[in-house]
Order: C-alpha cells, then structure tokens, then sequence
C-alpha cells in the first residue's frame, strides 16, 4: 500500500471512530492533528534497508495541542490503524506512571471497543516497579537461608542524625515483607509497587526490587512465575505499548521496547522530556559513605572463589584502593571547600534543617589537585568492575550447566548485582568529572555537596560530602540517544510553544536543524476571551526585592482570596512565599485554604473537592506540581491565583552552569534560557483555570513585569487569549 493510502486508511479509522462514539464529536483541531499523525506515519521509512539502498526517510512531527482539543484520540486512532496495516506497533510515551495508567485503563478500551479493527495494547513499566520473589522471600525469612545480616544491602546508607528514619522499626519491616509474601500468595496482590495499598519508603522497597543487576532471567529458580517477566509476556503480541519518558530514555540501546527504527513512538506531555534527559545523563557518586565497598569485595571474593575466578583473588586490593581513592578525593574536596559549610543556607518549610552546602565549578573545570586522584578513581574502578563481570559471567555458564543449582546460583548473583550499579554509578561519574568541553562545545555542569554528619569532630569524616556532574544542553544527548534511532514519531504536548514560537523547544529537545521535523500548533476550542480574564495586578513594590514585594502580594492576594465562592488554585514560587501567605491567613480564611505538603497530594484534591461539591469555598495552596497537571473542572477552580513569576530556581547548578557558559560564548542566558522557560511554565500555571468548554475562571498574575517590561510582552504572547485587564496598587481595573 503506497504512502498517501496508508494516511487515507487512517485518517477512515480516525473519522470512523469520532462518529461511532456518542459521547465523542468532531472537533477541527483533532481533525488537523489526526491529519498530521497520518501523514508523518505514512512517511516514514521503517524497518532494515538494503545497504546499497536509498537512506531511510525520517519524519517527526512536533504538535503542540491545546487544552480540549483531544490530542489522544487524535493521536491514538490513526497511529494504531496505521500499525495495523504496516505491520508494526505503536510505543506511546507519557510523563507518568498515573499518566500512562489512565491510557490503559481508560482511553484504549473506550478506543478498542470503536476501532474497526481489534487491537492488544499494554503497560510498560521499569523493573525496579515490581518485586522480585527470590529477593523477598529471602528478606521475609522464608527462602534459602533465610534473611541475615549479608542482607542486609543498606546499612552504610544512614542519613545525618543516624537509624532513625531510615532502619525502621525492625519488626514493622519484616512484617511488611511478610504481608507481602502472604499477599501474593493468595493473589491479593500482583507484585507491582503501585498496587499496594501503602507506598513503602525507598529503604523498604529497594532491598525487593526486581533490578536489572541483580536477575538472572531465565535461569532464576521463580522465573515462571515471576511478576516482572509475567507483566512482559502481556506485551507480546500488543500493537500499542504504553511506557513512560523515564523508561524510555533508561531503556536506549536494550531490547526492553520496541525497536525505534521499526515502530511508531509518540512521545506525549512531551515537555518533559528535556528535564528527564537532563536527570538520565547525569552522574553522581558518594565519597563518604564507603561502606559498600568492603561489602561488595567480600562478596565477589568469596563468590568468585566458589566459582574458581581467578581474578576475584585480587578483588580485596582492588577496592581498598577503591576506597583509599575515594577517601583521598573526599579529603582534598574538604580542604578545596570547606569554607563553605560556615555560609548561611536557607532552611526549608517549617523550620527543617538546613540542606547540605553545594560548591559549582565555574566552567566545569576540575581543580588541578582533584585530577590526578579522580583518575586513579576510575582505573580501580574498572578494574574492580572488570572482576565483577567475570564471575557474573560464570555464574551465568554455571546456572545453564547446572540447573539444579540455579536457587543457590541466582542468590549469589543477586548479592553481587545490587550492589554493583553503585560501583558502576563512580565509573560513570569519574568519567563525566574528568570530561573537559573545548569551546564553544557546552561544557559539563560539575558540583560538590558537603554536610556535616552531626557526629561532631573536624576533617573530611565528620562531613558528608558527594559529587554530580550533568550535562547542562538535553538537547545533545537526545539528539545522539534518542532522535538518531527513531524513523517515525510524534512529539506532542498543549506546551511545547514558548512566547508564541517553537524553537525554545525544538532546542531543548534536541530537534533544531532536524530536516525530518515538521511543527504544528493546535489551538483549543475553548472561547478564552470569553471564559476566562487574565489581571495583572501591579504591585508598589519591585517583585525583584522579595522582602517588600512578598508583603505587599500577600496582602492583595488574601484580598481576593476573601472573595472566593468555590474553588480556587493559589500558586507561588518558593517554599517562603507560601509559608508567609499562610501565616498572615485570617482565622476565616485558614479554614478553607489546604496547604501542599500538610496532607498526601489525593487527600488533600479529594477534600478540596468534598467542600466544593457541598457549597462551600475551598482553597489550595500549592506549588509548581500543582501548576501542571492538575484538572479541577467547573467551580472546582474558578480562580487561579498567580503570586510572582514562575522563574526557574536561581541556584540550580545545571542552569547556572548552562547561563555562565552562554555568557562566555556573548549569549544572553536571560533572553535565550530563562524568558523562554518561564513562558511555558507561566502558561502551564494559567492553564489550571479553563478544562471545559462551559468554565468560567478569573486568572490572578501579582507581578507587575507582566505589563511594564518587554519581556513580560513576550511572556503574554504564551498565554492564551484570555480577556486581558490591569488592576493597579489601588484597585483601579483597566484594559491591558
């Protein structure tokens, strides 16, 4: 079937679908989207090419949708009947784990049940999501030997002030693991963290986690019936599998998800993107907490020998250099920077301690004194993963040789494997310390954090001290990672524009100069002018000067906040700001405010609901999670309360690296970087106030930049076409 009858067939199941579906109607905005799903699909080039052949076609279609127009249906429809007939599949990747549950549960059955032809989809998620009965049964106490302290893989991982917090009560603990145990037994549970009534803690949950390090596969004594393996099986066979932006770009270069040079990928709520790469391709190791190091060695010495690997007899000497290399970079970290944990820190919501002190290498260059040791890091680093590799290796000869030793055998690997992605997390990370940039080329974002432990005494043992290093451009490992693999995808979201244009995006995402990408933006079928008014009320005070500024907002705010009739959304810019607001809170208006962080994000947007939904005002107080997201339709949110600009946090390493480094090449980071990520965000935060074609929503902005600077023009032009007006210090309202 040519190209152009590939879109037309399904462009048919899209339209098919809209007119069987009674709760569906047509919009043109879906239409147009769906149109460009079509075409981009049917362009492309998929599969193996013959080597003398003509070079695979690429296409990549970047659509920003707006709110209400429908983009999964838009979406969905033509990219599983365009599968269909290529015989090939779909890979949807979404922001969340919530996110893609709600397209399994919700949007692809009511989809399923429409399409003119049947279709299988199914959840993928990352290993680590699910148990690992050997593991657990272990830890429960109930498998080969029991659980013992060589089990315990944790306990050189206490925080500053010690046990508490972490260790748990010891008992609670393995009666956990025990309800768990039980739980799947009776089929009450199916392994997957998600389900369980109560989130475990990360302390609780790791030591069970079916990690990649830690399986043997098929040659594990449960693999039949094991959760993780069982929930990849429900993928055979699926022309839609629905994974997450996290997994994805975890996943690159395995055969976890579907080949992206041979399948359709749509890539969805995919202005996270950038952000995900960034935390993907960053490193970070600790040169404190060395405990694990010994741990590890005695393993590997002593499972090597079981396994008669010669190169284990060494292992001992290789990670006591490990450490003493380690220890000798915390010690001249210590003396480089200890200055710093004398420096006044801002402590956090409600009087918590102070956070460590962070110390960021201008220009990503290393001192000349950390050199020398961060080598010799990475040699015994190698070295150490070298032997580790050796003996997983002959571990996995001696389960296929021996499957009648595969329990014992698949013990052994899992005490090795868990541990080993810490050793690998060093290697990689002395790698990316040591990379240097020759200019222009972006350099590395490279940082330290030193906190004292609470133990008292002096020296590098009595602080905790750790080291990251990031690449500052996403675009650059996306780019080579990502799009340089895929023939076929769409890149969509309702922001991917910044003031108006794409190419803030394009960049960050590693798209610009891509000849494959085309753009289109779909605009929303709400009547913005007519549903909703966006004020910029301008404050006397300069919201540059925080102290005077956040005085005056909170005034003003708590002003129109005493006006509200239902629900309303309040969203600031820093923990202080909020914490200010709430205190100056009258007595009337502390009863129907809820606070972000003083109950679980579900209670607290269920309670907000109860009270509206009974008549009553109810206001949330919240942060930049609560400004994207969050769907309170109807009187749910009639207001959306604005305190300050959402500028991106000041003293992110990552982002003061990237603007020192486009200061030094004459670039203006505040224009090029800061303007542009705030004008998304800014739209993300009003976008709370219009869901439905029948709200109605006042939008509140107390940041008088809005009007009286250009760039807070460029910030308008983001921003949907509300009826926009200007309320003066004296509550005077005028057209803006």
């Amino acid at each position: 079937m040519s190209e152009s009858h590939h879109a037309t067939a399904a462009l048919q199941a899209f339209d098919h679908v809209v007119q069987a579906a009674g709760d569906f109607r047509s919009r043109p905005g879906q239409r147009l989207m769906a149109e460009r799903v079509a075409h981009t699909f049917a362009e492309a080039t998929l599969g193996k090419v013959d080597d003398d052949g003509d070079e695979p076609l690429r296409a990549i279609a970047v659509v920003q949708a707006g709110t209400g127009v429908g983009k999964s249906l838009a979406y969905c429809a033509p990219a599983i009947a365009m599968a269909i007939a290529r015989k090939t599949r779909v890979l949807i990747s979404t922001a969340t784990v919530a996110l893609q549950e709600q397209l399994v549960t919700k949007d692809l059955p009511a989809l399923a049940a429409l399409m003119p032809e049947p279709f299988r989809f199914g959840l993928a998620k990352g290993r680590g999501r699910y148990v690992c009965k050997l593991k657990l049964a272990r830890q429960a106490g109930t498998g080969e030997g029991g659980a013992g302290e060589d089990d315990d893989l944790f306990a050189d991982e206490l925080p500053v002030g010690g046990m508490a917090g972490v260790r748990h009560d010891e008992e609670a603990r393995q009666a956990f693991y025990a309800g768990m145990v039980r739980d799947l037994a009776g089929n009450t549970w199916d392994g997957d963290r998600d389900s369980l009534a109560l989130q475990p803690e990360a302390d609780w949950w790791m030591p069970v986690a079916a990690e990649a390090s830690s399986c043997t596969g098929k040659h594990c004594p449960v693999f039949n019936g094991c959760t993780y393996f069982e929930k990849r099986k429900e993928l055979v066979g699926a022309q839609v599998i629905v994974a997450n932006h996290d997994l994805l770009l975890a996943t690159l270069g395995t055969r976890t998800l579907p080949d992206l040079d041979n399948c359709l990928l749509v890539l969805d709520e995919a202005h996270h993107l950038p952000a995900v790469a960034l935390d993907k391709f960053s490193c970070a190791m600790d040169l404190s907490r060395l405990g694990w190091i010994e741990t590890l060695a005695g393993r590997a010495k002593r499972i090597g020998g079981l396994m008669q690997v010669s190169e284990a007899a060494d292992v001992g000497r290789q990670a006591a250099q490990l450490k003493q290399s380690l220890q000798d970079v915390a010690a001249l970290v210590h003396e480089l920077y200890a200055g710093v944990l004398a420096e006044p820190r801002p402590g956090g919501w409600g009087g918590q301690a102070q956070g460590p002190a962070r110390v960021r290498l201008p220009q990503g260059q290393l001192p000349a004194e950390l050199e020398e040791p961060l080598q010799m890091v990475g040699i015994m680093a190698e070295g150490f993963l070298a032997v580790l590799n050796a003996i997983s290796k002959a571990l996995r000869t001696e389960m296929r040789d021996s499957p009648n030793e595969a329990r014992r055998l698949s013990v052994l690997y899992a005490q090795l494997g868990t541990l080993s992605p810490r050793l690998e997390g060093v290697h990689a990370t002395v790698q990316l310390l040591l990379k240097e940039a020759t200019p222009p080329s972006a350099p590395v974002a490279k940082w330290f954090t030193l906190q004292e432990n609470g133990g008292g005494g002096t020296g590098a043992g009595a602080v905790n001290i750790k080291a990251f290093a990031s690449p500052i451009l996403p675009g650059t490992p996306l780019r080579s990672q990502l799009w340089s693999k895929v023939r076929a995808a769409i890149v969509t979201s309702a922001t991917l524009t910044s003031c108006g244009e794409f190419d803030f995006y394009l960049r960050e995402a590693g798209l610009s100069d891509d000849e494959a990408v085309t753009t289109l933006e779909v605009a929303s079928p709400f009547d913005y002018a007519t549903q909703g008014q966006f004020v910029t009320v301008e404050t006397l005070a300069d919201p540059r000067h925080a102290g005077s500024f956040t005085t005056e907002m909170v005034q003003m705010l708590l002003r129109d906040a005493a006006k509200v009739k239902h629900g309303a959304l309040a969203l600031f810019t820093s923990r202080d700001q909020m914490r200010q607001a709430v205190q100056a809170l009258t007595p009337v208006l502390r009863a129907v405010v809820l606070v972000q962080g003083e109950l679980p994000r579900t209670l607290l947007l269920q309670r907000h609901r109860e009270r509206v939904l009974q008549g009553g005002p109810s206001i949330i107080f919240g942060m930049q999670s609560f400004g994207e997201g969050l769907d309170l339709p109807g009187t749910l949110c009639e207001t959306v309360f604005i305190a300050k600009l959402p500028f991106a946090s000041p003293d992110d390493p990552v982002g003061e690296s990237r603007a020192e480094w486009l200061r030094s090449v004459g670039r203006d980071p505040f224009t090029e970087l800061v303007v542009p990520a705030t004008a998304i965000r800014l739209a993300q935060w009003a976008g709370r106030a219009i869901r439905t074609e029948t709200d109605k929503s006042f939008v509140y902005c107390y940041d008088r930049r809005l009007s009286g600077t250009s760039y807070g023009q460029r910030l308008m032009q983001g921003l949907p076409p509300f009826l926009r007006l200007r309320k003066d210090a004296r509550g005077q309202m005028t057209p803006a």
